[in-house]
């Protein structure tokens, strides 16, 4: 079975199926599709699915020339109907993986995943997680629920974990020159692993079971947590000092060895570094241990909202202002620069933090011309165009994600006051607050 399925895989004849047709599952089918295979995918939400029937796109930088593409050349379907997981000989899962309202794994996505296409998997296929999560899920709730469908993996079905990798934005980085980690849950799933991806992605790093894969997508994370933990608590030491902390990191950047940057912000955002520390946290309490390093650079996180809405309060009282009543205009939505991704983004919680102290509010996002529907978060707002009038009608103009589509002198110019907590204003003007 093994032997016939890899044939199928290094052929193209197998037929690919992508549940999740996100930031991760989209740019991973169009890859998919460019190398010849067919591909097949899932989601729960109709209207993405007709949207990319349609032949358009719904991520930013994600042209919709390229889902035409594939639609044209007969590669590509959508759908929402599950019990066609059984026309698809790969099932790679890039499904969301949140944090419950007690900051504790929710694997719900997962879980409800596998359990809707359980009765419809059969001999001949392999299954790939990619969705992050904590060492022992792919063993401990998918291995159990497949082998209950009736299936022998390692023999006639095929489990592994792959993590995503995906940056989304980064012109530097695709899908294909990205290296993909792989885990196996037996030395056949391993190898049947391998040939799924190493047909679309240049370089394949293959791990000695799933749990180092899980594990090795925390590490990644982490390392990213704790640095940006570690530069934003030198950013308020710095600012008590009266030093520029973003002039420090790039002046410590000129040393070739052993310093890489990181740079401060307002807060954590993204669909991986707020969360994955919390997966490894909450795993590490079962074996008795107490990660008290990654939950202390957790804790500066978090209060990063804080310390920029103090900042701001502080710098209307300078100028004899309160933050009730005072117009504020948030620049940036979405988590990082560049795109249009909120998951995640602190932008969220300083605009309700600074609504919920009576402030009135409004934002200014080329990437994002509304505020979208969100479970959790409600502002009926459009984005703003940046003109003069606009600027001298605001009390404070707080930057916390630094698109390139600013014109930021034109907006130091035309601005009363602005806090920075991007260290994207260099000059030392009166007006601008570095947080």
């Amino acid at each position: 079975m093994k032997k016939k399925l890899i044939e199928k895989i290094n052929s193209k004849k197998a037929k690919i199926g992508i549940i999740g047709l996100g930031y991760v599952g989209l740019p991973l089918m169009i890859r998919y599709c460019e190398v010849g295979y067919q591909v097949l995918g899932f989601d729960i939400d109709s209207e993405k699915v007709d949207i990319l029937n349609s032949g358009e796109s719904y991520i930013e930088h994600i042209p919709s020339s390229l889902i035409q593409n594939v639609r044209s050349d007969s590669l590509f379907e959508a759908t929402v109907d599950f019990s066609r997981i059984d026309q698809v000989d790969a099932i790679i899962l890039c499904v969301p993986t949140p944090l419950n309202k007690y900051r504790e794994p929710d694997l719900s996505f997962i879980i409800k995943t596998i359990e809707a296409i359980a009765p419809y998997l059969r001999s001949g296929q392999v299954l790939s997680l990619e969705s992050t999560t904590y060492p022992g899920t792919t063993d401990e709730e998918l291995f159990p629920r497949i082998k209950d469908a009736g299936l022998d993996v390692g023999n006639n079905f095929f489990l592994v974990y792959s993590p995503e990798r995906e940056d989304p934005g980064n012109k530097q980085y695709s899908t294909r020159s990205i290296p993909k980690v792989c885990g196996g849950f037996t030395p056949s799933c391993l190898e049947v692993g391998i040939e799924l991806y190493s047909g679309v992605i240049d370089k394949m790093i293959p791990v000695s079971s799933t749990r180092a894969a899980e594990l090795t997508k925390l590490l990644e994370n982490i390392h990213r947590a704790v640095n940006i933990g570690l530069v934003n608590e030198m950013k308020i030491v710095a600012d008590k000092m009266g030093i520029d902390i973003h002039e420090v990191i790039r002046a410590a950047a000129t040393k070739p060895f052993g310093f890489v940057p990181y740079f401060p912000g307002p807060g954590l955002g993204g669909h991986c570094i707020p969360i994955d520390p919390f997966y490894l946290t909450w795993k590490a309490r079962e074996f008795g241990v107490h990660t008290k390093f990654i939950e202390l650079a957790g804790e500066v996180n978090s209060q990063m909202p804080d310390y920029v809405i103090s900042k701001l309060i502080s710098a209307l009282n300078g100028q004899k202002k309160s933050v009730m009543g005072s117009k504020i205009l948030v620049l940036g939505l979405a988590y990082k620069k560049n795109v249009d991704d909120m998951r995640e983004s602190p932008s969220i919680e300083l605009m309700e933090k600074l609504r919920n102290l009576g402030a009135q509010i409004c934002y200014s996002d080329p990437h994002i011309p509304s505020f979208p529907k969100m479970r959790e978060h409600t502002f009926q707002l459009n984005s703003e165009e940046l003109t003069a009038d606009l600027l001298h009608q605001i009390d404070c103009v707080l930057l916390a994600t630094d698109h390139d589509k600013f014109d930021y002198q034109f907006i130091e110019k035309e601005s009363s006051l602005i806090i920075d907590t991007r260290g994207r204003f260099s000059g030392n003007a009166p007006h601008i607050i570095k947080a």
